[in-house]
């Protein structure tokens, strides 16, 4: 399976390749390939009954046929344990798929800003830098020695060889199961990779049931009533309601800052960080490993503030950027 995480400069364009249209197909096969392994399974087993359905015999070749029986038993139930172990992985596997191509869409999908005729940032605004710090490179390190030619992969149908019948079947099906398991490994670790950097993409919204004020850019201070920079937008909600971590990461600051209160700073890799700030109260340690919308702290009016709100910043290898993009992509669609 091909999965692409490009973002570079096309992030802004909307051509983004997060998941390929190969995966799902890829997906589906496994499960075509697993329910060919269940019926093969219900094969043997018939066949194991028929074998040992044929009447009395020779008391020697009864008993012969008795260990022949025991033996093909033990095997079917190893391959249906096999078949057990991987079916669950497959559904996992085509989940994760298809969220990450969900995700795919999105960014490939013009969206409306989450607050109409306030927010300015078009969907697709996301600025070039913030595209460039988000792709991820999952080639293997310079520590590990690969190679080879490049050749597209095999079914593994035609991997293991074909035999006669008998315990040869079992033998090649068995081979086929080992060949299947170490696909599967291989493309749940490239999801896994593209699902940590869906996971650590700072766009959930942190602050549930709050509304937009002031957005980013300049504005007119609130306490100044000059045009200043406004680095965020600001969720306006009630004193105590739970601040979420719009991405997951490492927190890397928790505490008392200028201008913003109490406040808490999360690194998400690749030069992302999110910030929030006028918190009442701090709910993380600085070192401490967040999980996606996992509570870090609850709405205030902390700092310089004119009320109750969480002042919410998307920075991009330290320069804050318009997080409005970023929330439009996990906004719901609406539907009509």
């Amino acid at each position: 399976m091909s999965f692409v995480f490009r973002a570079g400069s096309r992030l802004a364009s909307g051509s983004v390749r997060f998941v390929t249209r190969r995966a799902a197909l890829t997906a589906a096969l496994s499960v075509a390939v697993g329910a060919a392994l269940v019926a093969l399974a219900a094969g043997i087993a018939i066949g194991v009954h028929w074998a040992t359905s044929g009447g009395a015999g020779h008391p020697d070749e009864q008993a012969f046929r008795r260990v022949e029986h025991d033996y093909a038993i033990d095997q079917l139930g190893q391959l249906n344990a096999s078949v057990a172990q991987i079916e669950p992985r497959i559904a996992r596997l085509s989940a994760q798929v298809g969220a990450l191509r969900d995700f795919e869409r999105r960014l490939n999908t013009p969206r409306p800003a989450p607050r109409a005729g306030v927010l300015l940032a078009a969907p697709s605004a996301l600025p070039a830098a913030a595209a460039a710090s988000s792709e991820a490179d999952f080639s293997a390190t310079d520590s590990e020695g690969q190679g080879g030619p490049s050749l597209p992969p095999r079914r593994c149908a035609d991997i293991a060889p074909r035999a006669a019948t008998g315990h040869a079947d079992a033998g090649r099906t068995r081979q086929q199961l080992a060949c299947i398991g170490e696909t599967l490994s291989a493309l749940e670790q490239q999801t896994a990779d593209h699902a940590i950097a869906y996971a650590a993409f700072p766009g959930r919204m942190p602050a549930d049931g709050a509304r937009f004020g002031s957005p980013f850019g300049n504005r007119t201070d609130p306490f100044t009533r000059r045009l200043s920079f406004h680095p965020g937008v600001d969720l306006v909600a009630p004193s105590g309601t739970p601040i979420l971590a719009a991405a997951g990461g490492r927190v890397v600051f928790a505490g008392e800052k200028s201008g913003y209160g109490n406040a808490v700073e999360i690194d998400h890799g690749n030069g992302l960080m999110t910030r929030y700030g006028h918190a009442s109260r701090l709910l993380v340690h600085a070192g401490e490993l967040v999980l996606p919308r996992q509570l870090i702290a609850n709405v205030g009016s902390t700092g310089r503030s004119t009320g109750p709100h969480l002042h919410f910043e998307v920075l991009v290898n330290g320069a804050p950027v318009d997080p409005a993009a970023y929330l439009a992509l996990f906004a719901p669609t609406p539907h009509g």
